[in-house]
């Protein structure tokens, strides 16, 4: 299920990723994920309603060793269990960036993707697309239109 981002919704959050939020201000939220056997650490910071330029957006930041990346215009996420793992989003137009973040402290991103890739069959794909496909395949839903970036 594709959820907006309010408040409520960082909870959803923090229940897949197994870590609680802490606040950070007004409407910014951390999480610190580790798995210390594995010596892997990650911290996720979620702002909510960031303005720019007189239009609110959301903004997902991801800190991890030698790693520091952040999505723009985050548009909503796809909390998965069965997956341990958070999918955040921002489309615009047939564009989508998606960041996930995994319950064991793992990142991946795949930044500008075109709707093409994730409305074919990805069996079709090149290989290197193909996990692309899959990946962002949750954000591929019905009614996603509502959370289309400007």
């Amino acid at each position: 299920m594709i959820h907006e981002f309010t408040t409520e919704n960082i909870q959803a959050i923090g229940k897949i990723l197994g870590a609680s939020p802490s606040t950070l201000g007004m409407d910014v939220f951390r999480f610190e994920l580790r798995i210390p056997e594995q010596n892997r650490r990650l911290a996720l910071e979620i702002h909510l309603g960031l303005e720019v330029d007189g239009k609110r957006m959301n903004m997902v930041s991801v800190y991890a060793q030698n790693t520091f990346i952040q999505l723009h215009n985050c548009t909503a996420f796809v909390a998965s269990e069965m997956l341990n793992q958070v999918t955040f989003f921002g489309k615009t137009g047939e564009i989508t960036t998606g960041l996930i973040v995994e319950k064991e402290a793992g990142c991946s991103i795949y930044a500008n993707v075109n709707e093409r890739v994730l409305t074919g069959d990805f069996t079709k794909l090149p290989e290197d697309l193909m996990m692309c496909g899959v990946a962002l395949s949750l954000t591929d839903t019905d009614g996603l239109d509502d959370f289309t970036g400007s």
